[in-house]
């Protein structure tokens, strides 16, 4: 009786037991499995914005649009789009919300003559860049000095606050999306570093605010650089170094190369002597984008603590020294992997 009852204690342990180890495997599996759809939506959804276009070179597609249609040429701009109201204005052009055959579209028309160039310099970029990480051209004139592209109606990337505090957007408010944002934002800055057109730099960013403002921030949460009117070339091989303007630059937001050396001297500015720089520049301005970015969400400050050693490393003073746009990135994406997989565990055992 004694050894029946000892083989049942026995049996009843083991098999408790194992019942455990299958809990705890399905506990595991389950959480990578989730992980895995989690990380698979969110590349999926990265090839849902890179083909949301699909149309060959020299067209377009706005988004309740069935067909690729060519770019809008001036009889069509002149005829079809008729302007709604002034949305936007700066030194080289205004910015109008238009119509076209009932779709809403931007329509930006040239500001002064005095900065022609610089609005022909910003379409030549629009037509050499156009992919998904940047704003889509729908037509231009140059007669007219006057160019159409896809209107986002959440606006610039200054609004992001106001539009997550909008109730309907409120449950996109957190640090998954805020931190997508930011990597649509490197992946930006890693594009313009190895683009079609050579490798540019975002010269209109001396300020957070004017940094921002080039970007769109789009209905499904992704961002689209806007604003190409400053993107001057750089290639070190070929000795080919820029400098943002020709006026004095100040303050802790734009990199160190960008400010006057002799300032301690008492040497007066001279943008002759001004030495120039190349695109590690933007890398500098990472870690203050990615902060307005992140705003003040759960786990903002978790993202800050995993990002700061590439962080540190964007903000050497030594240009050369700086990673790369696509080193940024690759941190990134990490973080978001990681953190991601560690939410779901951590959801799952409360």
């Amino acid at each position: 009786m004694q050894s029946t009852m000892g083989w049942n204690s026995s049996s009843t342990i083991q098999y408790s037991v194992l019942g455990m180890v299958v809990c705890l495997v399905a506990l595991l599996l389950s959480n990578i499995l989730i992980y895995l759809y989690l990380d698979s939506m969110y590349h999926n959804d990265q090839q849902l914005v890179s083909s949301r276009a699909g149309c060959v070179p020299q067209h377009f597609k706005l988004a309740t649009m069935k067909n690729c249609t060519p770019w809008l040429q001036c009889s069509q701009i002149n005829a079809e789009v008729h302007k709604v109201k002034l949305i936007g204005q700066g030194a080289v052009k205004k910015v109008y919300l238009a119509d076209w055959r009932g779709q809403k579209v931007a329509l930006s028309k040239l500001s002064s003559l005095d900065y022609q160039d610089d609005f022909f310099h910003g379409l030549s970029m629009l037509k050499a860049l156009q992919g998904h990480l940047v704003v889509q051209l729908v037509g231009s004139c140059l007669e007219d000095n006057t160019l159409v592209t896809e209107h986002h109606p959440f606006g610039s990337l200054l609004n992001l606050d106001r539009v997550f505090a909008q109730e309907p957007h409120q449950q996109h408010n957190t640090w998954q999306m805020r931190l997508r944002l930011a990597i649509d934002y490197v992946s930006i800055l890693h594009y313009l570093h190895n683009s079609p057109a050579g490798r540019r730099v975002m010269c209109d960013s001396n300020s957070l605010e004017k940094t921002l403002s080039q970007f769109l921030l789009t209905s499904d949460f992704h961002l689209v650089v806007n604003d190409v009117d400053a993107l001057p070339e750089v290639d070190p091989s070929r000795g080919l170094l820029v400098k943002c303007g020709h006026r004095e630059l100040s303050g802790d937001f734009v990199a160190p190369e960008q400010l006057w050396p002799f300032r301690n001297q008492g040497q007066q500015f001279s943008d002759h002597l001004m030495p120039d720089y190349d695109e590690k520049t933007d890398i500098w301005k990472i870690p203050d984008v990615t902060w307005f970015l992140m705003g003040r969400v759960p786990g903002g400050d978790l993202v800050h603590f995993h990002l700061f050693q590439i962080h540190e490393e964007c903000k050497n003073q030594d240009p050369k020294l700086r990673p790369s746009a696509l080193d940024v990135l690759k941190v990134y994406k990490s973080v978001y992997s990681s953190m991601v997989r560690d939410n779901v565990g951590f959801r799952d055992m409360l």
